[in-house]
């Protein structure tokens, strides 16, 4: 009869501490699961970003965040256009063949799925500094007699033309990027999904 006793307890025993370990360890693993969860911050640095280019002058520019970068909306005027076609023998990558630069849909003279409209990443390829906007053509720019405009890095000197296209014997060694990018309307561009809905 003890040894019935004894194997009952036991299992019971067994059952209970079993019971209780796996509660434990569900315990546990609730708050570690949700911990690999993204935050909610985390979530909105990396959703796509609706901006709105109605009030976008010819020759202004706009700037929002996307994923902590800034990006550089730049509506182009006919002046701005034809002197992008003046000067591709100064540049590096004048057709924009580093795929890794732009989407398809942006590899092409203007960069851009509309050609008025350039949508760039403004962080410099060589060290991720910040270029400013150089806009005023020629000597009152203080880039030069021939500048048609563009970009300028102050940091180490590179310098960008108004579709992003980086200059020769620059430090910075590729264009500026392209974000993914679609227009859901006229004037609305989604920033971080293109038109294939891909980021």
């Amino acid at each position: 009869m003890s040894d019935d006793v004894n194997s009952g307890r036991r299992r019971l025993l067994t059952t209970v501490t079993t019971g209780v370990g796996l509660a434990g360890a569900t315990a546990l693993a609730v708050p570690l699961v949700a911990s690999m969860k993204p935050s909610a911050r985390a979530l909105a640095a990396g959703a796509p970003v609706e901006v709105d280019i109605e009030d976008l002058a010819p020759g202004q520019m706009k700037v929002v965040e996307w994923r902590g970068k800034p990006v550089w909306i730049l509506r182009r005027d006919d002046a701005m256009l034809k002197d992008l076609e003046k000067i591709a023998g100064e540049l590096s990558d004048p057709n924009s063949q580093v795929a890794e630069q732009q989407p398809a849909y942006a590899q092409n003279a203007t960069r851009s799925i509309r050609p008025d409209v350039l949508v760039v990443l403004g962080v410099c390829t060589h060290l991720g500094c910040a270029p400013t906007k150089s806009f005023e053509k020629g000597a009152p720019s203080g880039m030069g007699d021939d500048w048609v405009g563009g970009f300028f890095c102050p940091c180490h000197g590179s310098k960008f033309d108004l579709s992003g296209r980086v200059f020769k014997n620059v430090p910075a060694p590729t264009n500026l990027v392209v974000p993914p990018h679609s227009y859901v309307a006229d004037n609305r561009i989604l920033i971080g999904v293109d038109e294939g809905g891909a980021a």
